[in-house]
């Protein structure tokens, strides 16, 4: 059955399920309702409803998440829909119950054109594939996977409606929007718009809408990266224009492992395309019709649970993802490819690798 636009109704509706955790709202689909029968697969498929995201997104606490674990392997991990299960409503942890791994230990015999590669696989820890992993480079947008996540923890309201500044549009660099000063939409609409469409001025208004404003944030950001133990992390911007926002290829496996503990980042990440009722008051309401920037999330043909591109000069075509393939999950990180061509190519060459790998 084809998947219909998430509306911005619907939208609004499942957020504030997540805000009030109304189980009401537990049949919500994204890309459908639920008297369409039609369901999303935005995670790793099953009956998964936005409004799952709720136990994780908003706790007595008021945080996102509980904790985060920064190794591998453990089940000590906040997740209450880990990898897109919808029976599991009753456990906060991983539910590592898969046994073995992708074979030996050897690397997968692939080669790869980008210039930093790093292929995990999200159970055990095991690098089943790297290629300078440990230098640090620039990483373009997929800055915005870290953005989202201090976004969630603060715990804010997702329905408040944010207002385009001029300055969110002022940057390290020049770069193509089809938003506009003065466009008006919830916090739930632009942390999507930044996950899906890598529009930087909704990731620049979300970190200007922070508490205690946009240093407050940055800080955050950083802090955040240490936590996690990316030690060769710096962010000098929430959208990934700044060419000083560098990690190496094994630190962002940590970043998006951790991402993996927020259901709110692997739907968003992961929609394939959105329609947009923009308000503005000075040149009128619009819809903006969104894609997703990555032409494996659009295509559907691979089972991706988290997915952010990323692009400029310095860092070249970017990519990380997390997968599961022969029931495994697997985490993989590409920096500095040369083409789109390029980043995509490595990218089905490692999945369809995976594919043929043996379990044991």
């Amino acid at each position: 059955m084809k998947q219909l636009p998430l509306t911005k109704q619907q939208l609004i509706a499942a957020m504030i399920s997540l805000s009030l955790g109304s189980v009401a709202q537990a049949a919500l689909t994204i890309n459908g309702s639920a008297d369409t029968g039609s369901s999303a697969r935005m995670s790793w498929g099953g009956a998964d409803s936005l409004s799952e995201a709720r136990n994780i997104m908003y706790t007595s606490s008021g945080s996102a998440i509980k904790k985060v674990d920064n190794g591998f392997g453990t089940t000590n991990i906040t997740n209450t829909t880990s990898f897109g299960s919808s029976n599991n409503t009753n456990s906060n942890r991983y539910n590592t119950t898969y046994r073995g791994a992708f074979g030996s230990s050897d690397m997968i015999p692939i080669s790869t054109d980008s210039r930093s590669v790093a292929v995990i696989d999200a159970e055990t820890g095991e690098s089943i594939y790297e290629k300078d992993a440990d230098i640090a480079r620039p990483m373009a947008s997929i800055t915005k996977v870290m953005t989202a996540m201090v976004v969630l923890d603060a715990g804010l309201d997702m329905r408040e409606e944010i207002t385009l500044d001029p300055e969110d549009f002022v940057g390290p660099k020049r770069a193509s929007s089809n938003l506009k000063s003065g466009d008006r939409m919830n916090r739930a609409e632009i942390l999507l718009m930044a996950l899906m469409k890598s529009e930087n001025p909704a990731a620049k208004s979300l970190a200007r809408n922070y508490p205690g404003g946009y240093d407050a944030f940055m800080r955050a950001m950083n802090r955040k990266a240490r936590d996690l133990g990316m030690n060769t992390a710096f962010f000098g911007d929430p959208t990934g224009l700044d060419k000083r926002n560098v990690a190496s290829s094994n630190d962002l496996v940590k970043m998006v492992r951790a991402a993996g503990n927020y259901d709110v980042i692997r739907r968003f990440s992961t929609t394939k395309s959105y329609d947009f009722f923009v308000s503005n008051y000075s040149s009128g309401n619009r819809t903006y019709k969104a894609n997703n920037t990555s032409s494996l999330v659009r295509d559907g043909s691979y089972p991706i649970g988290i997915s952010k591109t990323g692009f400029i000069n310095e860092a070249g075509r970017c990519v990380v993802m997390e997968t599961r393939v022969n029931n495994r999950p697997a985490i993989i990180v590409i920096l500095g490819a040369n083409s789109s061509a390029t980043r995509w190519g490595d990218a089905k060459n490692i999945l369809n690798s995976l594919a043929t790998r043996r379990t044991v």
